[in-house]
């Protein structure tokens, strides 16, 4: 009996995108803009700091256990019960408790290829049978993805919207599909990029479908900018939630983000600057790549995804922009090798990046 199993050992380390001081050390840069991580620009809300401020003196204690104030919060920001909401270290942390919490031996998983790399991660390490179905004009087939559930499915995860292209599955889409599914599947809704879409002509908000198989994950790490503290959550069925608790950690998430995230919820103003921002410079953005003639993805998030000729120029304008301080997302760990994924800055970082763009481009004799 070997001491790693085979689909473990078999697993290839999760590369990460470069980070700021990675880069000032490697090119001994001072001014850096981070565009790889899909995080908001405007950094979080000032009653946020302001509660990490205030716990600083408490981070001798552990928290609730099951984090009661921020469900009960999230719960009355819903209009849910608190036994319909778990969180987690980011959605990453509630989407491997789920995986330990339903999986038996035998069971398969369901999605598309080259999503969310962390749900790539997740599923390849429970040594299961997975079903990678790939995506069609940038966005999940769900119709494909039909045609390989069987007795033996008991996780469907979509990202709505995907990461890293940013398209979302439709309103009549899921519906029609989801009435095809058996009830024994348990259907893992990502909708981490939810307060960028939301609002957009035909999107499934997934609180509209309050079923017994269906979980929605949220994250504290984008629009609301605590992406250092990694807090997620999940809304589900009592039933489901009841299981989830049984497995998850304990003293997740930590004490600091439990109360960012509570003070986070009750800055309403700070969530609508941000989507706005993010709605101008996304189009801001997307007009320079157009005009640039660029090849991109339209998008529903806070990034925007750049399709290049080949591997090899992709992977040269990701190189060549972070020489000159500008860290962006070469997609080739997702499966992607010809596309860059832009995340959505600041007007000045948006702009950095193009003029850059512009310099890079001549340099590689590309266009």
């Amino acid at each position: 009996m070997t001491l790693v199993p085979p689909y473990i050992k078999n697993l290839k380390n999760y590369v990460p995108g470069k980070s700021i001081d990675s880069v000032k050390n490697e090119f001994g840069l001072k001014n850096i803009y981070k565009l790889a991580s899909n995080e908001n620009p405007n950094g979080p809300s000032k009653k946020a700091l302001s509660a990490i401020k205030n716990s600083l003196e408490s981070i001798h204690r552990y928290p609730d256990p099951s984090g009661f104030e921020l469900r009960n919060k999230l719960a009355q920001k819903f209009n849910l019960n608190i036994d319909n909401i778990v969180l987690g270290s980011g959605s990453e942390g509630i989407m491997s408790t789920i995986m330990r919490t339903f999986l038996n031996k035998g069971d398969e998983i369901i999605t598309a290829k080259n999503s969310f790399i962390g749900f790539k991660v997740l599923a390849n390490a429970s040594g299961k049978k997975i079903h990678w179905v790939p995506m069609k004009n940038h966005r999940y087939d769900l119709k494909h993805m039909l045609k390989f559930v069987n007795k033996n499915t008991k996780i469907i995860y979509i990202a709505n919207p995907d990461n890293p292209m940013g398209t979302f599955v439709k309103q009549l889409e899921f519906e029609k599909f989801y009435s095809e599914i058996p009830k024994r599947v348990l259907i893992i809704l990502d909708e981490a990029y939810f307060e960028y879409s939301k609002d957009l002509k035909n999107y499934p908000d997934s609180m509209n479908y309050r079923y017994d198989n269906i979980i929605t994950l949220r994250t504290f790490s984008k629009i609301y900018g605590l992406a250092g503290l990694r807090v997620g959550y999940g809304f589900a069925h009592s039933n489901l939630i009841g299981n989830i608790m049984k497995v998850k950690e304990p003293f997740t998430p930590s004490l600091l983000g439990i109360n960012a995230s509570i003070a986070a919820l009750d800055d309403d103003a700070f969530l609508k600057e941000s989507v706005k921002k993010n709605k101008i410079e996304l189009k801001r953005l997307k007009n320079k790549l157009d005009k640039m003639e660029i090849k991109n993805i339209p998008s529903s998030t806070n990034f925007i995804t750049s399709i290049w000729p080949s591997i090899k120029i992709a992977k040269r304008i990701n190189d060549l922009l972070l020489k000159k301080g500008i860290i962006v997302r070469h997609l080739a760990p997702f499966g992607w090798p010809k596309y860059v994924r832009f995340s959505i800055g600041n007007k000045h970082e948006n702009k950095a990046l193009i003029d850059n763009l512009e310099i890079v481009i001549k340099k590689s004799l590309i266009k």
